[in-house]
């Protein structure tokens, strides 16, 4: 089966490291545990396949745990379970070094805003709602296709898409200047703000771009499931109001 990537390489939550002698000291690294607890998990499980498991069984994991659309052709009860889990484990999955530390560094520079305001369990109800959204539009796009989708990146572009409604603009530089949580904007209000419309419009070129097969990463990269990424950006910018939690400005950090 041809192999697709999600993405080419596509109150607050505690920190770890936000503890420091002297206050005017920044941390060496500040990520909420949720965020990192992600990144251990991704890289651990790409680390195991690519430097201890043998080829037979790491391939294996990827086609069991990866995300097929022929899966669902076939009757369920004939077959694994796999048809039920995958839409979310393939997520954990990545393609190549390249992929793993692309999405890594995205991982932690929108999930560390998002994690931070909705807290670690919303945060992981988040990642397997987005992933499950991702994988329904490739589903839909791709029905039948003998694919194995896997990465992170519909669930990042479900961050990026939480973001928009909080934390760009002139509503990022009020939390940074009072050090508290601003309201969640309406769909309206955040697509009022100039730098999230920026935001939004680059960030569909890229993916229609893709879409018609412009090779942003070069004509050996693996293919990029571009239609995992708008699904779960649409979930995390117009869904981010479930799992958001009501603003405390008062509120102190917490795991």
């Amino acid at each position: 089966m041809q192999q697709a990537r999600d993405e080419d390489i596509p109150a607050s939550e505690g920190t770890i490291g936000s503890h420091h002698a002297s206050g005017d000291e920044p941390p060496v690294f500040n990520l909420p545990v949720s965020v990192l607890v992600s990144l251990v998990l991704i890289i651990a499980i790409y680390c195991l396949q690519a430097l201890v498991l043998p080829v037979d069984m790491s391939t294996w994991i990827s086609v069991e745990f990866g995300f097929s659309p022929i899966r669902y052709l076939y009757p369920l009860d004939e077959q694994s379970l796999a048809w039920l889990w995958s839409p979310v484990t393939y997520s954990l999955l990545h393609g190549g070094w390249e992929h793993l530390a692309f999405n890594s560094l995205w991982l932690a520079a929108f999930g560390t805003p998002v994690a931070r305001r909705i807290g670690g369990v919303r945060f992981t109800l988040l990642w397997v709602v987005s992933a499950a959204a991702g994988a329904a539009l490739h589903l839909v796009v791709n029905w039948g296709e003998p694919s194995l989708m896997v990465g992170a990146s519909a669930v990042i572009s479900a961050l990026m898409g939480a973001a928009c409604r909080f934390a760009f603009g002139a509503h990022r530089q009020l939390a940074a200047r009072t050090g508290r949580s601003v309201p969640l904007l309406s769909v309206v209000s955040a697509l009022k703000d100039r730098t999230v419309r920026v935001f939004i419009l680059v960030w569909f070129i890229g993916n229609v771009a893709v879409a018609v097969g412009v090779p942003l990463m070069g004509e050996g990269s693996a293919a990029i499931a571009w239609d995992a990424h708008i699904g779960g950006f649409v979930l995390g910018f117009f869904g981010l109001a479930l799992f958001d939690r009501k603003v405390n400005p008062g509120f102190s950090p917490e795991f």
